[in-house]
């Protein structure tokens, strides 16, 4: 495959990727804004805690600590939504770093091969020259001295000699065979036939995927749309085959 066939398939690979990057980074950035507002909310929730703990029944301390808790629980989903799109961004970056260095792999196995192959004709074409070279001064020399013994003789038949051994035909032209070479075709093997695959369906990662919060899940992660999701759920979320698991236990 010539360098302008790879370059023109890498850079269709990573055609989508600065927009997919840029949702990401855009639903990180809402992310810790949304955690930064909830901070805020805990900060005057404490403040007012604090300050009017004395004058709060029981019933309105339990109540703000309440919201103190669910605030902070939702931080964290926060905070677990934001590291899953940060794996999954370096995980999309790293697929096309893999993708680069095997395809530079495999042009440098190609100029390698390309080299080898013009070393060896040019030696067989060398080696075929001095041969047929060697071989048409050997045939001049016999001829002119052929040639001379029959002017010094003089005789009939000499003469008919000397007119055969100046034909033309008697000297033939290198052979050309040697110059006949069939380079071996490239196979156009896969991307990466080791890249992880994931999900249920033993696909390699692509779009948006979740991650199951069992640390034994054999899997880990899911394809949206293979898992029935169109949006990130709240709270955690366990795979359709822990889910069963946990529900047996």
């Amino acid at each position: 495959m010539a360098a302008g066939m790879y370059l023109e398939h890498y850079l269709d690979s990573i055609e989508n990727l600065p927009f997919e990057l840029q949702r990401n980074f855009n639903l990180m950035r809402d992310l810790d804004q949304r955690t930064e507002d909830l901070k805020g909310q805990i900060d005057s929730l404490a403040k007012d805690y604090t300050a009017n703990a004395r004058t709060l029944s029981s019933e309105q301390k339990l109540s703000i600590l309440r919201q103190i808790q669910q605030s902070y629980s939702k931080c964290k989903e926060f905070g677990d939504d934001k590291v899953q799109l940060a794996m999954q961004t370096y995980e999309m970056v790293d697929k096309h770093i893999r993708r680069l260095d095997t395809d530079l792999a495999r042009f440098e196995a190609d100029l390698k091969e390309k080299q080898i192959e013009s070393t060896d004709y040019d030696s067989t074409s060398s080696k075929g020259k001095k041969s047929d070279s060697r071989q048409k001064e050997k045939k001049m020399a016999k001829t002119r001295s052929k040639v001379k013994s029959s002017d010094e003789d003089g005789s009939p038949k000499s003469a008919q000699k000397k007119v055969k051994l100046l034909q033309p035909g008697e000297f033939n032209s290198p052979s050309s065979n040697f110059g006949n070479v069939h380079p071996s075709d490239v196979l156009d093997m896969p991307v990466d036939p080791n890249e992880p695959t994931y999900c249920l369906c033993h696909q390699v990662s692509y779009g948006e995927m979740i991650g199951c919060d069992n640390t034994d899940c054999s899997i880990e992660w899911f394809h949206f749309a293979c898992v029935g999701l169109t949006t990130k759920p709240r709270g955690k979320w366990y795979c359709p085959r822990c889910s069963q698991d946990r529900k047996r236990k």
